[in-house]
């Protein structure tokens, strides 16, 4: 390849203003033109080459999906173009509904197909409690797999594998959930490719703190995105959060008045629901506190 020469690839890891890009298997350190960080894994990109594994982002092609989160002074992107995000919860330790019920509305907001995996069922006293919490978002419509990473390698694949074909998903939650037992499983030297992958961003040691792209033996994609424990929605308008919520859908529209806030106003359809026990007090709690960010000042 000739210097400058144009090419199209896609965003497999990205940490700070330095990305990695794959093209046809030939990967390339980028960076973006002036202070732009507006690049997520995921992103289809071109490129200018410069050298022989070095280039410039010239162009973001359009993007099928964007998921990201923010808070009140900045947005961060966790990945993009993903049809399906999975949040890995487990038997131990505990996990925080705030954030499983905050990723489930990101993905409702985003258009992405979300499931949950229920993992470390081998921790055999802790599973009832896990399994009734989880059934509250089963409930929802949302498909819970149950799978042990590591008792039980072969039956996790045989539940992941299918729901992973041909898609490009993201898996995310809280650290310590298996998130990487379930990486390493699925993908066939996934360390390998994470040291790769650090060298090339010379992130040295912090492997884990950077969101990465492995493709499927199988086809699809996986994205890998570190633990965190908050999950901030400040982006989302108060149009977006009622609709991302889909137990409120079958309500929606039954409100006395058209710009009922579901707060605290008479009439309100999705109140009644709420008080009939149609609608989780945890859930119209989380819509209130979601509301209640949006209306910061993003920036």
């Amino acid at each position: 390849m000739n210097k400058e020469t144009k090419l199209t690839g896609t965003i497999i890891a990205a940490h700070g203003r330095h990305y990695l890009a794959d093209v046809n298997g030939d990967k390339f350190q980028c960076v973006t033109r002036g202070k732009k960080t507006n690049v997520a894994v995921g992103d289809v990109v071109h490129l200018k080459q410069t050298s022989n594994d070095q280039a410039v982002i010239e162009e973001i092609a359009e993007r099928q999906t964007l998921l990201y989160r923010s808070d009140q002074y900045k947005s961060k992107l966790l990945a993009a173009n993903i049809s399906r995000l999975f949040i890995v919860i487990a038997t131990e330790p505990g996990f925080a509904d705030d954030l499983v019920s905050r990723s489930l509305v990101a993905a409702e907001a985003a258009g992405i197909e979300a499931h949950i995996i229920l993992n470390k069922t081998d921790v055999t006293e802790l599973l009832p409690r896990a399994r009734e919490r989880a059934a509250v978002y089963a409930a929802l419509g949302y498909p819970v797999h149950e799978v042990s990473a590591k008792a039980d390698p072969e039956h996790a694949l045989s539940v992941l594998q299918p729901l992973l074909a041909g898609q490009s998903s993201i898996f995310i939650g809280q650290s310590g959930m298996g998130k990487s037992s379930l990486i390493n499983l699925l993908v066939p030297d996934a360390d390998i490719a994470v040291r790769e992958i650090s060298a090339a961003l010379d992130t040295g040691k912090h492997t884990t703190t950077f969101t990465r792209l492995y493709w499927l033996p199988d086809g699809g994609s996986i994205i890998d995105s570190p633990g965190f424990q908050e999950f901030g929605l400040y982006h989302l308008s108060e149009g977006m959060l009622e609709r991302a919520f889909v137990e409120f859908k079958p309500y929606l529209g039954g409100c006395k008045y058209y710009n009922c806030r579901h707060l605290a106003e008479p009439q309100c359809a999705v109140l009644t629901a709420l008080a009939e026990g149609k609608i989780a007090k945890h859930r119209h709690e989380l819509y209130g506190q979601l509301l209640h960010e949006s209306a910061q000042t993003l920036y």
